[in-house]
């Protein structure tokens, strides 16, 4: 098994290290992050950070790099407020990580791309058309994170859009059935295809031996 210490770590080639640790943690979410600027310029960037928060009320969150430089999907929330979650699903993988390309602030990710954007229920911000799962969300709270001078950003959930045959009688999303990518590292792409669902656990009861 290779080993990495501290100071291996450091010393690492710059690209070699970013793929590195950026792969060790796992699987993480694949999802387009869609705004709208203040003057109605549309905005769709990968993102591979969003986390859920909490149920009640219904928040996830999303971590941003330092805003050294222009951050579009930041500026935008922060101006307007809302924002979209939809999740990458196996068609729209490679126009998705295309997103991930630094264009002009009056350049839309969705004129350069094969996605589309679309509008419901007068949501000022674009959801991406054919995501099978979107969210409509609401900023709602911002921590720096000191020590590498990113941002966690909580939104709330006001809306919520599931293709009908993907949730199951007791609610669970069957991620596995929209054949919903995930993320490893900064450029690989994973579908999972089966799910394996384990009831709520309680401890067992112990055998006292003699």
């Amino acid at each position: 098994m290779a080993y990495f210490n501290e100071n291996d770590i450091d010393q690492l080639h710059h690209l070699y290290k970013i793929n590195l640790l950026n792969s060790c943690s796992g699987y993480k979410s694949a999802n387009l992050i869609g705004s709208n600027s203040k003057d109605g310029l549309e905005n769709v960037a990968v993102f591979s950070s969003v986390t859920h928060i909490g149920s009640s009320p219904a928040m996830l969150g999303f971590f941003l790099r330092p805003t050294t430089v222009i951050r579009n999907t930041y500026e935008n929330i922060k101006s307007t407020g809302f924002y979209t979650i939809n999740h990458i699903h196996k068609t729209i993988t490679e126009d998705a990580h295309h997103t991930s390309a630094k264009y002009d602030t009056t350049i839309s990710e969705f004129d350069v791309t094969s996605l589309n954007s679309e509008y419901k229920n007068d949501f000022i911000a674009p959801f991406v058309k054919d995501s099978p799962i979107q969210l409509a969300m609401q900023f709602v709270e911002e921590y720096d994170i000191k020590a590498n001078n990113t941002i966690l950003v909580i939104g709330k959930i006001i809306g919520l859009y599931v293709n009908d045959n993907l949730i199951e009688n007791d609610g669970f999303i069957n991620l596995s059935k929209a054949e919903v990518a995930a993320i490893n590292g900064l450029d690989g792409y994973a579908v999972p295809n089966t799910n394996a669902r384990y009831g709520y656990q309680r401890p067992k009861t112990l055998e006292v031996k003699d």
